[in-house]
């Protein structure tokens, strides 16, 4: 994922008369596509060789949102309907930075996530925790100059899956960042600090890198805490480099 002012990089390859950039990926931090412990992965992860679809000028130029259509309540999720949901409000805010501490404008960042029973408004959860109907736990927002994004939300609840016995995942919220085209797109998730889920999560301890997986806990920032209102969470994702983010679907076979 790049920005606009960040298209020429070091590395940089020509296919077809386009310049691409080209970054190394660093190594033992993503999960690998097949992680045994983590039992979907079976049938989701690649069973043939990778075929190289090699990216066109209208890929790369062309645009990937209005802008326009992203509006200023789209980033507060707990003022999409015409009640209150349930559950303790919090600030979740960052900012997206190039490995060189640079910001990222203007990337599009999508969360979604389950509600404070940890329910998703879904068609294929069926546990039984209630539904919340002024909650449906997805939002968007444009970075600013600064590369800063910010949400308001309700701290998601845990819930099971039938990974393994017993199995409850950590509560989090997914993050999605697109830059300026279509196959600029980063997934992640974000968890909360001293979660007791942490040891038994399989998608949490996929990545094997005890420093990365840390980078994934949000902090918690009593100073960004609004009075009588809502607590605080900062969570910064980092496009690449030696503190970059752990991101989810890396095409890389070393780590497999």
């Amino acid at each position: 994922m790049t920005g606009t002012h960040d298209l020429f990089a070091p590395g940089a390859i020509t296919r077809g008369g386009v310049v691409l950039p080209s970054f190394p990926v660093p190594q033992g931090v993503h999960p690998a596509l097949d992680t045994p412990e983590y039992q979907s992965t079976k049938l989701r992860h690649p069973t043939e060789p990778l075929v190289l679809l090699p990216q066109r000028l209208g890929e790369l130029t062309g645009p990937v949102l209005g802008e326009d259509r992203v509006r200023p309540s789209d980033a507060d999720l707990t003022a999409q309907h015409s009640g209150e949901p349930i559950g303790q409000r919090i600030i979740v805010h960052g900012r997206v930075l190039e490995e060189d501490g640079r910001p990222l404008r203007g990337a599009l960042v999508e969360v979604w996530q389950a509600n404070a029973g940890g329910r998703y408004r879904h068609q294929w959860d069926q546990w039984p925790a209630p539904l919340d109907p002024n909650f449906s736990g997805v939002g968007r927002v444009i970075t600013d100059n600064d590369g800063r994004y910010r949400f308001t939300t309700i701290k998601p609840g845990a819930y099971p899956w039938r990974n393994h016995p017993n199995a409850w995942r950590p509560a989090h919220i997914h993050f999605s960042l697109f830059g300026r085209a279509f196959t600029q797109r980063l997934v992640t998730q974000m968890y909360f600090p001293d979660d007791p889920l942490f040891f038994q999560d399989p998608i949490y301890n996929s990545v094997r890198d005890e420093k990365a997986r840390e980078r994934m806990i949000s902090r918690f920032d009593y100073e960004q805490t609004e009075d009588h209102w809502a607590l605080a969470f900062e969570f910064d994702i980092v496009l690449r480099g030696d503190n970059a983010s752990v991101f989810e679907d890396e095409e890389d076979d070393d780590d497999e």
